[in-house]
């Protein structure tokens, strides 16, 4: 096949027509068993065919697929679309303005450095819980972030004048999973040339999937590869395995979406999905609307694949419609995924890799905790898996701190955050509206929340406010403290924010292990607040219920979450709300309040609006700034090798067990103020009441570089020391990560990571990747590696190697004084290919194991090659 432009044709919907690529053309039947979202995929293929990185091979691939539905062959996929947040998409902007000076340097065009495909940065993270509680908590904790964050939203307001296809949504107007899902996406796109083909999306936030639950396949990358993406270069895959989880039923009175959620993530970490598509199937569907959907879609990386998409059908087109979405987008949104067979039909049974089935009657009320997502509790259970939790940190349940302020007693246990936040079920009305009826009906019976409980609201946008103020709810939350604290991403991403004096100082006072509520996707050690061993997921009205009761080793099935005014006691039961009257109130939720949220999305605040910029088309960068440096990533251009890069003498900078975050790896939240990058930023003259956050400084380099592997929960087994520790170079001293990686780069001694199983669980950390390469880490080696993470390494140059399954890594013995080599098994480089790992001893003892590349396709090979992803990209236009 030489070309695909013979497999055009004419869509009309009420008098407009249009062309597309017609999968029917292709003539082959079986092609209608696929599943829907490889469908989207093997149109992107005929709509991208050049022959060359997409040629008939991959397209005969999918009719293979449905013999031995295992995949694995090159895909190079090319998005409609890039979404961005700023925590990940400052420093991505930070990249492009450096490749610009880089073009400039020599004497190139730097208009060449441009987005080819739209792009929305949403402006969502920077957003910090100081203030809480009171009417006067969103406009105090507004002027903060404006006020923190100056210089960054300069630098993204001068990046939106600068770059072509370039939107950004000011702070203030939501979580951009949220915005994306009620705005951004059009489920069907259209160019200029009247082609219509699906919307897709590649976006810097690992929680990209959810917006699979509106039918738009898209997931989660680094912001390297979002960088590429956007330059016009193709993201490089294989042929994914699909993965059919089947619905069954119907969900029972009372029990909700995130309740769902979390036993979807439970069975499917168990499965083992990670680097698959997942694709809902069944007639259980049809009871779910497009915001259940979008819960599930949501934590795609908490279950470990790749995306959880949802075919389009009815749901769809009524969401559509609720959010004020166009009547000829529907129609054509209708017209084209039937016409492509991307509709789900009752009955529709596609050929998928192997199939899980779940019957939604089985669902029970769930949180999950106290430090991962997939480790679902049944609401009955909390206060025993609370227990175990205090019995494995051998904490006496019974012990107790002082806070004399308050003239109480802090507990194990307590609730000491209580958060309705995140994108996970913010973006759904139900749990919303719910949790809103669980405060209403506490508020006529006289509950207050527990004085140690730090409460807070953070809607995904201000469609929320809108319903829960028309509805009379909102007034009901902020009774018990639930008061609006701002549109983003707070306490689920680490902004939750100091906890008031009084009860930090107790519970650093005995090291209390107490507990965090939020309805959020993320609880990973460390991330929601640095004083918070135990976290735990629950849908909204559960946070409410437990901001009540105050305490985590209660069994809210059973007893009672506190007295009424006349002493009678109150249990969950009698304020938790029927679906009926959920029902009720969610009628007052329209499209006029999509359509009034989002009329002026772009223009923000009359603070974004006077923010003055110099519209220049290379970045005017400030030697003195703390925020946004120029990075060396492009000061010495790599030359492409095709030989493997053989490695000597490397020492081991640290060896981890299993499930090693980019948490863990890269921090969010606050800097400690004893750590590499608070040294460093007290140098340049920044006091700790000015450092911000990691998230809010990953333009600066020298504070990411300080920053990674310097978590608080980071154990490291080469030393006996929780936090960012490691081994001296000598072996003789405890120093932090930093500085050893420092010590060994004096020498130029390149460095190993060795870890466990899962390593780069959690979001899509560009920084992650970034930093491991500037501390002078040539290779991570661990029995298995998160999707996103391994990209990120190849993106950076850095070379990612799997253990053989049949070598865990406790079988190793390693001290931290060993040396690594590492060769390959065969000398020329490629995809996939064995390597033996050799760990030399002090003793004078050797001991060599096989390992694999874990360089997947022949484009990543590329990439490699030249040091990473962007050196290829500048390679590529001459320079």
């Amino acid at each position: 096949m030489q070309s695909t432009d013979h497999l055009r044709a004419t869509l009309s919907v009420n008098g407009t027509d249009y062309n597309y690529f017609d999968l029917n053309k292709l003539g082959d039947e079986r092609l209608a068993q696929l599943p829907k979202s490889l469908k989207i995929l093997l149109e992107n293929q005929l709509r991208h065919f050049d022959g060359d990185s997409v040629n008939s091979d991959i397209i005969v691939a999918f009719s293979r697929w449905l013999d031995k539905p295992d995949g694995g062959e090159d895909l190079n996929f090319s998005p409609a679309r890039v979404l961005m947040q700023d925590f990940t998409g400052v420093p991505a902007i930070v990249d492009l303005a450096a490749m610009r000076d880089a073009v400039a340097k020599n004497n190139g065009d730097v208009s060449t450095i441009n987005p080819q495909i739209p792009v929305h940065l949403v402006i969502d993270h920077s957003v910090t819980v100081d203030q809480f509680g009171s009417p006067q908590a969103f406009g105090e904790n507004v002027a903060n972030e404006m006020a923190r964050n100056d210089e960054r939203y300069r630098f993204l307001k001068w990046g939106q004048s600068a770059f072509e296809n370039f939107n950004v949504v000011p702070p203030g107007t939501g979580i951009c999973h949220q915005v994306n899902l009620e705005y951004l996406a059009q489920v069907v796109w259209q160019n200029d040339a009247g082609t219509v083909y699906p919307d897709t999306v590649l976006g810097t936030d690992s929680h990209t999937p959810m917006v699979n639950g509106l039918g738009v396949l898209g997931w989660g990358v680094g912001g390297i590869e979002a960088e590429a993406a956007l330059l016009g270069q193709p993201y490089s895959m294989m042929l994914p395995q699909v993965i059919g989880f089947k619905l069954d039923g119907k969900l029972n009175d009372g029990v909700t979406a995130t309740d769902l959620v979390l036993t979807v993530v439970q069975i499917l970490r168990q499965e083992g999905v990670v680097g698959k598509f997942v694709e809902f199937y069944g007639d259980g569907l049809a009871e779910l609307s497009v915001a259940d959907r979008a819960t599930i879609a949501n934590m795609a990386p908490e279950y470990g694949a790749t995306c959880g998409y949802f075919p389009v059908d009815d749901a769809t087109l009524a969401y559509m419609k609720l959010t004020g979405r166009s009547s000829e987008n529907i129609a054509l949104t209708q017209a084209y995924c039937k016409a492509q067979g991307m509709w789900r039909n009752t009955g529709d049974q596609p050929t998928f890799t192997r199939t899980v089935t779940l019957d939604l009657t089985t669902v029970e009320p769930s949180l999950a905790g106290p430090s991962r997502p997939q480790d679902r509790v049944a609401l009955s259970d909390l206060g025993q898996a609370m227990r175990d939790h205090l019995k494995a940190s051998n904490r006496d349940e019974n012990e107790t701190a002082t806070i004399p302020e308050m003239n109480l007693k802090l507990h194990h246990g307590d609730v000491v955050i209580a958060a309705i936040t995140s994108c996970t079920n913010t973006s759904n009305p139900d749990v919303m509206i719910a949790a809103g009826l669980v405060a209403r009906k506490a508020r006529e019976r006289g509950l207050r929340v527990k004085p140690w409980v730090k409460t807070s609201l953070a809607p995904g946008s201000k469609v929320v406010s809108k319903y829960l103020t028309d509805s009379g709810l909102q007034e009901d939350l902020n009774s018990l403290g639930f008061d609006l604290v701002g549109y983003g991403c707070t306490t689920c991403i680490g902004n939750s924010g100091p906890l008031p004096n009084p009860i930090a100082t107790a519970i650093d006072s005995k090291d209390m292990v107490v507990s965090a509520l939020l309805s959020g996707n993320r609880n990973f050690d460390g991330r929601i607040h640095p004083q918070v061993k135990a976290s735990w997921l629950a849908s909204p009205p559960l946070v409410v219920a437990y901001a009540l009761a105050g305490n985590t080793l209660l069994n809210l099935q059973d007893d009672p979450i506190g007295t009424d005014n006349q002493d009678n006691p109150v249990y969950l039961k009698d304020l938790w709300p029927s679906n009926a009257e959920i029902h009720e109130i969610r009628k007052i939720v329209s499209g006029s309040m999509f359509r009034d949220a989002y009329n002026d999305v772009y223009q923000g605040t009359k603070e974004w609006q006077a923010i003055e910029i110099e519209k220049t088309q290379t970045y005017q960068w400030q030697a003195d700034s703390s925020y946004i440096r120029l990075p060396t990533f492009f000061d010495s251009p790599t030359l492409a090798s095709e030989e493997f890069p053989t490695l000597r003498g490397a020492r081991i900078l640290g060896l981890f067990g299993d499930t090693i975050t980019t948490d863990h790896i890269s921090p969010a939240g606050k800097i400690a103020v004893d750590s590499p990058a608070s040294h460093y930023l007290q140098s340049i003259g920044v006091p700790p009441e000015e450092f911000n956050s990691y998230g809010s400084r990953r333009g600066n380099h020298e504070v990411m570089l300080r920053g990674t592997f310097a978590n608080t929960r980071l154990r490291n087994k080469l030393v006996d020391r929780e936090g960012g520790y490691t081994l001296s170079p000598d072996g003789k001293s405890v120093v932090s990560i930093y500085k050893a990686a420092m010590m060994y780069q004096e020498s130029n001694t390149p460095l190993v990571v060795i870890a466990g199983k899962q390593y780069g669980t959690g979001s899509s950390r560009d920084w992650a990747a970034k930093g491991t390469l500037l501390l002078g880490v040539k290779a991570v080696i661990a029995e298995s590696f998160e999707r996103i993470h391994r990209s990120n390494l190849i993106g950076m140059g850095v070379m990612p190697v799997e253990f053989d399954k049949e070598i865990p890594q406790e079988m190793l013995d390693l001290q931290g004084d060993e040396y690594v080599d590492i060769d390959a098994c065969d000398t020329e480089l490629a995809p996939k290919q064995k390597v033996r790992i050799t760990l030399s001893r002090s003793d004078g003892s050797r001991h060599e194991v096989l390992g694999r590349l874990r360089i997947d396709t022949s484009e990543e090979m590329a990439y490699f090659r030249h040091g990473g992803i962007l050196q290829y990209v500048l390679a590529e236009l001459g320079n």
